[in-house]
C-alpha cells in the first residue's frame, strides 16, 4: 500500500515545482526548481522499489514486466521470467522492485507444530515417473537444499506433486507458490506393537518369503525405495510418516488368547471369545472341548502376517479359528471318547506342534493350548459314569494290592526282624565261645605257669635239701625240714598219754599244768627216734644189720 503512495506523493511534489517555475522570472531559479521536482521524482520513485520483509515472514516475488515468457510445463520462473519467481526474499529491506514490474507478496514462515508432520505437495518440477503417484524420497544431505525453489527445479530434479519426503517439527522459509504443505498427526507406535509399513512408490519388492509344503504361498517384502510392505517394523516410538505415501499397520506383540468355549463370561483384555469346538471321536461320540490358545506376534514377522493375512485382528483370528477347529475335530476322529478325556495332556501337546506349524506360516507364534472342560452331562454322562464307577473300582483294586503289599512287608520285616535277632543271638553265643576259649587258654597257661613255678621251686628246694643232707645227714636234714612245717602251721603234736617219771599221766600234769620239760623232752626224742628209723639211712643199716643177723643164725654148712 506505501509503494502507490510514494509515487503519488512524488509526482504530485515534483508537478508542484515545475507548475511553480512559470512564476518564477529568474533563469537559475528556475534551473533550480526543475532540478528539484527531478530529483523529488527520482527520490519518491526509488522509495517506492523499497520493499521490508519481518523476521518470521517471507516475500514471494512475481515479475509484471519481462522480455522472456515461461513455456507451457512450466509455473516458477528461475531464469528471469515473467512470472513467480523462485527466488522468495528473507527478512530485511530489498531495493529495486518497482511497483508495477514486480508484485511483492509477504506471507508468514511455514511452521509445524509438535507432534504434527507436513506433507509437501509441489505445484512445478518434472513429472514422475510411469506409474509413480509420488516423488521419491529426498536424501538426508540435500534435503535443506530441496526446500530452496531454486535448487529444486534446477540442480535437484525435483519431481511435480506428492513428495515422500515430509517436514518436521519446526520453522521453514518456503515459497508457498511451489510447495503446498499440509498439517497431519506424526504416527505413533504404543507399547507392545509395531508399525508395518507399506510403500506405494518405489521399484517392485526384492525378498521373497517362501511357505512350506502344506502352504506354498510366497510373499515378497520390500527394502528402502522399494513399493510394498517393508521388511522393517518400526518399534515403539513417534514417527513422522508421510500417511499417504506409506499405509501404516499397528500389529501388537502382546500375548492373546482366545477362547473356544461356551462360558462366556469374564473376558477381557486380550482374551477374545469364539463358539466351543464340537469333535466326534472313532466310536460316534460327539462333545464340545473347551479350548484356549495363547498366541503372539513376534515383531520380525509381523511383516509376514500383513503380507499374507492383511491385519493382526480379525482377519487373523478367522485363520487361527479355522485352523483351531480343523486339528482338533482331525484329531479326534482317530481316537474313543473315554481315551479323549484320559489323555488330555496327549491332544494338548499334539495340537499345540500342529498349529504352531500351521499358525508359523502366516507369521504368528502359537505358545499354548490349554483344554479345559471336556463334553457334558448330555453328551457324555452315561460314559463318565461307567468311567467313574471303573475308576473306583480300579481304585479299590489298588487299596487292596496296597494292603496285601503292605501285609507283606510287614510280614517280610518280621522275618528280617526275627533272623536280626537270631544273627544276635548267634553272634552273642560266638562271643561267649570265644571268651570261654580265651579264659580256657588263660587258665591252662596260668597253670602251666604255676606247674613250671612249682617244678623250679621244687627243683630249687631239694637242691637245697640236698645240699643241707651233704652236710648233716639226710635225716637231720628230714628233721630240720619237720621242724619247720610244725612251726610254721602250729601243728599240735601234744600225745594223749604221755611217760613222766615213771609211770604214765594225762597231756596235763598234777597239778593240771604244762607239760614239764620231761615230757616235752620224751615226745621229741621219741618222734626224732621215728623219724631217724624211716629215714633212708637208717633204714639201709637197719636192713644191712638184718640180714647179718639173719646169716649168723644160718647154719654153717649153708653159710
Amino acid at each position: 500500500m506505501l509503494t502507490p503512495m510514494f509515487l503519488v506523493v512524488g509526482v504530485l511534489v515534483a508537478g508542484a515545482l515545475v507548475a511553480s517555475m512559470t512564476k518564477v522570472q529568474n533563469s537559475a531559479a528556475r534551473l533550480g526548481l526543475a532540478l528539484a521536482a527531478l530529483v523529488s521524482l527520482v527520490a519518491f520513485f526509488s522509495a517506492a522499489s523499497v520493499r521490508f520483509i519481518g523476521a518470521d515472514s517471507v516475500g514471494i516475488v512475481v515479475k509484471n514486466v519481462g522480455s522472456k515468457s515461461l513455456d507451457g510445463s512450466s509455473y516458477i520462473a528461475t531464469d528471469g521470467e515473467k512470472g513467480v519467481q523462485a527466488d522468495v526474499l528473507s527478512p530485511g529491506w530489498h531495493l529495486w522492485y518497482w511497483p508495477f514490474i514486480y508484485d511483492v507478496e509477504v506471507v508468514p514462515l511455514v511452521e509445524v507444530p509438535e507432534g504434527k508432520v507436513g506433507l509437501i505437495e509441489t505445484k512445478d518440477g518434472l513429472p514422475l515417473d510411469e506409474g509413480q503417484v509420488f516423488a521419491p524420497e529426498w536424501d538426508r544431505e540435500t534435503f535443506q537444499r530441496m526446500l530452496d525453489a531454486r535448487y529444486f527445479l534446477t540442480e535437484g530434479e525435483g519431481r511435480k506433486g506428492q513428495q515422500v519426503s515430509v517436514l518436521t517439527p519446526g520453522k521453514y522459509r518456503l515459497n508457498t507458490k511451489l510447495y503446498t504443505v499440509t498439517m497431519e498427526d506424526q504416527t505413533e507406535v504404543p507399547k507392545a506393537s509395531v508399525a508395518v509399513l507399506k510403500s506405494n512408490f518405489g521399484e517392485p519388492p526384492s525378498i521373497t518369503v517362501a511357505g512350506n509344503e502344506d502352504n506354498a504361498r510366497t510373499v515378497r517384502l520390500a527394502e528402502d525405495g522399494e513399493k510394498g510392505i517393508r521388511a522393517e517394523p518400526l518399534p515403539e516410538g513417534q514417527y513422522p510418516i508421510n500417511t499417504r505415501a506409506f499405509n501404516v499397520t499397528i500389529v501388537s506383540t502382546a500375548d492373546r488368547i482366545v477362547r473356544f468355549t461356551a462360558d462366556r463370561s469374564g473376558a477381557a483384555g486380550a482374551m477374545s471369545e469364539e463358539k466351543p469346538i464340537s469333535v466326534r471321536t472313532s466310536d460316534g461320540f460327539t462333545f464340545p472341548v473347551d479350548v484356549r490358545v495363547k498366541f503372539r506376534i513376534e515383531p520380525n514377522d509381523s511383516p509376514t502376517l500383513i503380507a499374507k493375512v492383511g491385519d493382526d485382528k480379525q482377519n487373523l483370528q478367522d485363520n487361527l479359528t479355522s485352523a483351531v477347529r480343523a486339528i482338533f475335530r482331525n484329531n479326534a476322529e482317530s481316537v474313543k471318547a473315554l481315551d479323549y478325556v484320559n489323555q488330555r495332556s496327549q491332544q494338548e501337546s499334539q495340537s499345540l506342534a500342529m498349529l504352531r506349524t500351521e499358525m508359523a506360516t502366516l507369521g504368528a507364534t502359537v505358545d499354548a493350548v490349554f483344554i479345559g472342560d471336556i463334553g457334558d452331562e448330555e453328551s457324555l454322562g452315561d460314559l463318565l459314569t461307567t468311567q467313574r464307577d471303573r475308576e473306583i473300582a480300579v481304585q479299590e483294586q489298588i487299596t487292596f494290592q496296597e494292603q496285601q503289599r503292605a501285609a507283606e512287608q510287614q510280614k517280610e520285616l518280621s522275618r528280617t526282624q526275627q533272623e536280626a535277632e537270631e544273627e544276635r543271638r548267634l553272634a552273642t553265643a560266638r562271643y561267649e565261645v570265644q571268651i570261654a576259649e580265651q579264659d580256657k587258654e588263660k587258665r591252662i597257661i596260668a597253670a602251666n605257669a604255676e606247674a613250671e613255678s612249682i617244678q623250679i621251686q621244687a627243683e630249687a628246694q631239694a637242691e637245697a635239701f640236698r645240699q643241707i643232707a651233704d652236710q648233716i645227714g639226710a635225716g637231720n636234714a628230714a628233721l630240720v625240714e619237720l621242724l619247720k612245717i610244725v612251726g610254721e602251721t602250729g601243728i599240735n603234736i601234744t600225745p594223749r598219754v604221755m611217760v613222766s617219771g615213771a609211770g604214765m599221766t594225762n597231756g596235763q600234769g598234777a597239778g593240771g599244768g604244762q607239760m614239764g620239760s620231761a615230757e616235752t623232752t620224751a615226745l621229741i626224742g621219741t618222734m626224732l627216734d621215728s623219724m631217724m628209723d624211716r629215714s633212708p639211712d637208717v633204714e639201709e643199716r637197719r636192713q644191712r644189720r638184718q640180714a647179718e643177723e639173719d646169716g649168723a643164725g644160718e647154719p654153717t654148712a649153708a653159710r
